[in-house]
């Protein structure tokens, strides 16, 4: 059973272009020659219709259902497509189940594709898991979004993951010529002409997506009337109204993507830090507290004391953002984004909570010293509640004395940078220990 099948039409041109050219062969496949060009791995396993359970992973339009549509017609198996938008837990039963009569009478192996495997919870994922692991079916799944933020862990590590590159405009191209002179599945039929600045601007709006290029391409060609002499001609300004600017989308992989970008901007490039900021705020319609969350940690984590203001100026953002509202409060949260870019960085606060992390589970649990604790009540002397030395009874308001646990006394945590203010903490460090040895 092969679901890409279907029922032919009266004619060809009755179905999409993008449907029409989809390739047949890998030879037909455009792009992706890290995974399928002569030699590689995946090419190999197709050809020998030798397929194990795989995910593929990479952006819209890019040749995922493709290729899963090229593996079953090269498998001697059956093939069974569902898409996890509506597929059911029942419908994936009912595909094992028929899986499993399939190799257990006759040897034949099922191949199972699901498209946008990222929209399966979790238990309809789960449903998969034994006829996975007991070999009786091939699982190809496809998504747009990281497999790791949106696939079970279980079936994740049964499967192979292979990532799809963003297709360029030149692969729009490519596809958008085929199919300008293909006569059978293409466009060829028909006297077109099409400029050259035309095609540029689809494949550049298309952004990698040859879908979309061909389905712009094919709308300029069937609504543009035809010249004298029959003569469709598609001109820029036709492509130009047969293709917009696409909506960036913004699925939760994505998010966490550019988030990460942000944080980790902030730590070298100020125009870097506020380009991500604006652009997921403005273009993926993020909420701007995400950043403003972001940018304090990032206060705390990557500048600390070097530069303690940076800390002021991103909850004063946060707290103007409130008060304000968006957009008008976008030029608040950029000083507070640069200023923070261009402050002197410490992770010294970062480094100290990481020693303390790992502190913890060495020593198990802490005593406090007798002379730290509470002496505020009769009978605390008897108990041995004596010594603390008040550090104001004495010169430069500083006593040495032991305020560990007894057996960490000796353990340095805290060692202040560099870097702008913390500085001055790192000389009065250096004083006391000095003060301490002598």
């Amino acid at each position: 059973m092969d679901l890409f099948s279907f029922q032919a039409e009266s004619t060809p041109q009755a179905r999409l272009l993008a449907d029409r050219m989809r390739p047949e062969t890998l030879e037909e496949y455009i792009g992706q020659e890290h995974l399928i060009g002569p030699g590689k791995v995946l090419r190999r396993a197709i050809e020998g219709d030798v397929v194990s359970s795989i995910l593929l992973f990479g952006p819209p339009g890019c040749g995922k259902t493709t290729l899963a549509h090229i593996i079953s017609k090269r498998t001697e198996g059956d093939f069974v497509r569902l898409n996890a938008v509506d597929a059911t837990v029942k419908d994936v039963r009912e595909v094992i189940e028929q899986a499993d009569r399939n190799k257990s009478m006759y040897g034949r192996k099922t191949i199972l594709f699901l498209d946008e495997v990222h929209r399966f919870n979790s238990a309809r994922q789960d449903a998969l898991l034994p006829a996975v692991e007991r070999g009786t079916i091939v699982f190809i799944g496809a998504t747009t979004e990281n497999p790791f933020h949106s696939v079970n862990g279980a079936l994740l590590s049964r499967s192979t993951l292979f990532r799809l590159a963003p297709l360029t405009k030149e692969h729009s191209l490519q596809a958008m010529r085929r199919a300008l002179s293909d006569s059978a599945k293409g466009l060829g039929f028909m006297k077109l002409q099409v400029d050259e600045d035309a095609l540029d601007h689809i494949a550049s709006m298309a952004n990698g997506d040859i879908r979309r290029a061909l389905t712009a391409l094919e709308l300029a060609a069937v609504t543009t009337p035809s010249e004298l002499d029959g003569t469709v001609r598609v001109t820029l300004e036709i492509a130009e109204e047969s293709i917009r600017q696409p909506t960036v989308q913004a699925d939760e992989s994505t998010q966490y993507d550019v988030l990460s970008a942000f944080h980790k901007s902030i730590r070298g490039s100020s125009d870097a830090a506020l380009f991500w900021f604006l652009y997921a705020v403005e273009k993926l319609g993020m909420d701007p507290m995400v950043f403003l969350r972001r940018l304090t940690v990032a206060c705390g984590e990557d500048i600390g004391l070097a530069n303690p203001q940076a800390m002021v100026q991103a909850v004063s953002a946060m707290e103007a953002y409130h008060r304000i509202g968006w957009p008008e409060a976008k030029y608040i949260v950029a000083q507070a984004i640069l200023f923070a870019v261009e402050s002197p960085k410490s992770n010294a606060i970062a480094v100290t909570i990481g020693r303390m992390m790992e502190t913890f589970d060495a020593i198990k649990s802490a005593e406090v010293p007798l002379h730290l604790r509470d002496g505020h009540y009769s009978g605390a002397a008897k108990l041995g509640h004596v010594g603390y030395k008040y550090p104001h009874d004495y010169p430069g308001h500083y006593v040495e004395q032991n305020y560990y646990p007894d057996k960490l006394s000796t353990r340095v945590f805290y060692e202040a940078t560099e870097q702008g203010m913390e500085d001055k903490i790192r000389q009065n460090q250096l004083r006391r220990r000095r003060k301490k040895e002598n």
